[in-house]
């Protein structure tokens, strides 16, 4: 029996993804937006039958037992832990800082029993899926470079709000290239030990956004990462991702992986490979198509992805009689709250490095930290 769906959002992903959910047989019960008006109007649009703009409201709703939260970033952590302390399965966005990942950690630790994933649809994209099976059979030899390259327009809305804010989850590093920091992670088996990179703001006023305001999200990111030894790399992987977002028009998304006997890469949804000895890429898997609905903000990776996951959420929960029960099977690709806080330590220690221009290290938080230390360590010092 599938569990009845509550949506947290009102944006892009929202209004995929409650189609998507409805096409594999779930019931969307609730959906909650920023206002009582947001909430109506798409709930109307996309036959809802309750909305509102109180969350407890969708979290205490009888029939809600799965839980997709697609909102700023700043409010990913309260719902996901509460959710979870209600007993509710959770599918959620990135957090804003490492430490609400690691609160966000901390809650699915303690209800094992319940799902709790992050909802990053790169990971379920049938190339990628193809590529990281390849590279554990082999097909490159010992991995040694990954290159990524992500372009395309504006990250900004319409409007000032949070994604013209460095502080609160706005910007590429932060919303698209966790995304593929999570990505390589799940490709190479490697984890990211120190990092160095680059942020800047090209645009920081725009028609809607002028006088007093400036954005002071990124636009423009460069970095790169080394990461730890893999099964298939005895020395480490050196990663470099550039993400760009001041070209209208144009969507670039490039993902190459480079062997000690060949080379792997996946341009948009796409599959080519090269051996050493060959005299040219071969299409290992196509463009199965997309026959859902267009959309301008969410790129066709990440729309043919998100398709995927909630095809895998209904085997996981049809596997059980009982709607909260599910099959990890399914979903085992899926990365946990854990890969969460592993992503937004990488993206913190970025920001780091581009302040420092320095190499920084990767280390992931074991226990929360004091929010009185920096008092503390005051109080300390006046009384010696």
């Amino acid at each position: 029996m599938l569990p009845g769906v509550g949506v947290f959002g009102i944006g892009s992903t929202a209004r995929v993804l409650v189609p998507l959910l409805k096409a594999e047989g779930f019931e969307v019960h609730a959906l909650w937006g920023r206002s009582e008006e947001e909430a109506r109007c798409l709930a109307e649009e996309l036959g809802i039958p309750f909305h509102t703009s109180r969350s407890d409201d969708v979290l205490l709703h009888q029939d809600v037992d799965l839980v997709c939260i697609y909102v700023p970033p700043s409010m990913t952590r309260q719902i996901a832990v509460k959710a979870l302390g209600i007993g509710k399965n959770v599918v959620c966005e990135k957090a804003a800082t490492a430490v609400d990942s690691f609160k966000m950690v901390t809650a699915a630790r303690y209800y094992p029993q319940l799902l709790s994933i992050m909802g990053n649809t790169l990971r379920f994209l049938p190339a990628f899926v193809a590529m990281r099976q390849l590279l554990v059979e082999g097909y490159v030899g010992e991995v040694q470079v990954c290159d990524v390259r992500v372009y395309g327009p504006s990250l900004l809305d319409q409007s000032y709000g949070w994604t013209c804010e460095e502080l609160m989850g706005g910007g590429g590093l932060h919303t698209v290239g966790s995304a593929i920091i999570d990505l390589l992670s799940f490709l190479t088996g490697a984890r990211a030990q120190r990092v160095h990179g680059l942020l800047r703001t090209f645009v920081q006023q725009n028609v809607s956004i002028r006088g007093i305001r400036r954005v002071t999200s990124d636009d423009f990111c460069f970095f790169q990462m080394l990461m730890g030894g893999t099964v298939s790399s005895s020395g480490g992987v050196c990663c470099t991702v550039t993400l760009n977002f001041n070209m209208p028009g144009s969507f670039v998304h490039e993902v190459m992986v480079v062997g000690s006997s060949g080379r792997l890469v996946v341009r948009g949804t796409e599959l080519f490979g090269q051996n050493n000895g060959s005299k040219g890429e071969e299409l290992l898997l196509g463009d199965s198509g997309w026959a859902g609905p267009e959309v301008r903000e969410m790129p066709l990776p990440h729309l043919q992805g998100l398709s995927a996951m909630v095809k895998s959420l209904r085997q996981s929960f049809q596997a059980h009689e009982e709607r909260r029960s599910w099959a990890r099977g399914p979903v085992a690709m899926a990365p946990t709250f854990e890969d969460g806080l592993y992503v937004q330590t990488v993206v913190e220690a970025v920001k780091r490095s581009s302040c420092t221009g320095e190499w920084e290290c990767v280390e992931v938080m074991s226990q929360e930290p004091d929010p009185n230390h920096n008092l503390c360590e005051a109080l300390q010092r006046n009384k010696n």
